[in-house]
């Protein structure tokens, strides 16, 4: 199983399937925030519009750009679009990691501290793990980079996996779950979307080593 995920397309299919529900989410707040027509749940975030407005349109980029990192079609016949998306990923994840920051500073929360110090310190692994492929690159070590991406999209897109969690709740509850249990699935769902980067890493990091010299 992990084996077929290691491979290019699986990999991208998979990373654009965690993707779909933040990224359309965010599409959405896009145009519905200079608008004011975002849902009611949504209005205390309206004390903070623009690190709002930044965080969802930064996801927005950094959900699209973020699959095609790893397409290596892209990488190997389309060298200066895979650099160009890169960067636009790399600015993407800090300005979403900045924001996200940025939001949990001024909005007040509707959740307990475990959700809130988890929130704080994946918005800090974000820019870490952006600052640290960005480092590798400059250094030429493309396969410390592509770890480094990996992990920084295994944490930018962990609301994917929170996402698939916490849909199915919602579409037979009605109303999204709450308190101290919720969070803590919560937390344990985006731990999931890093454990799988790291699962990937190693996959691919084996793949790499037995390839003949």
């Amino acid at each position: 199983m992990f084996r077929y995920f290691s491979r290019p397309i699986p990999l991208v299919l998979l990373l654009a399937f965690l993707t779909v529900i933040p990224v359309l989410t965010s599409l959405t707040e896009v145009f519905q925030i200079p608008t004011g027509t975002y849902p009611a749940d949504s209005a205390r975030l309206a004390v903070a519009p623009v690190a709002w407005f930044a965080h969802v349109l930064a996801g927005v980029a950094f959900g699209i750009t973020g699959p095609l990192q790893f397409v290596r079609a892209l990488r190997h016949r389309f060298g200066r679009l895979h650099r160009i998306a890169g960067r636009i990923f790399v600015v993407a994840g800090a300005a979403l990691g900045l924001s996200g920051l940025s939001l949990l500073a001024q909005v007040t929360s509707v959740r307990t501290p475990v959700a809130d110090i988890a929130r704080g310190l994946f918005g800090l692994a974000l820019l870490v793990a952006l600052a640290l492929a960005m480092a590798a690159i400059r250094d030429r070590d493309i396969q410390r980079h592509r770890a480094w991406m990996i992990r920084s999209y295994a944490v930018g897109m962990g609301l994917g996996v929170v996402g698939l969690v916490f849909f199915p709740i919602y579409l037979v509850t009605g109303a999204p779950p709450t308190g101290l249990g919720a969070d803590m699935l919560f937390v344990a769902s985006w731990l999931v979307s890093i454990f799988a980067g790291e699962v990937v890493i190693l996959r691919l990091s084996t793949a790499t080593n037995r390839r003949p010299a």
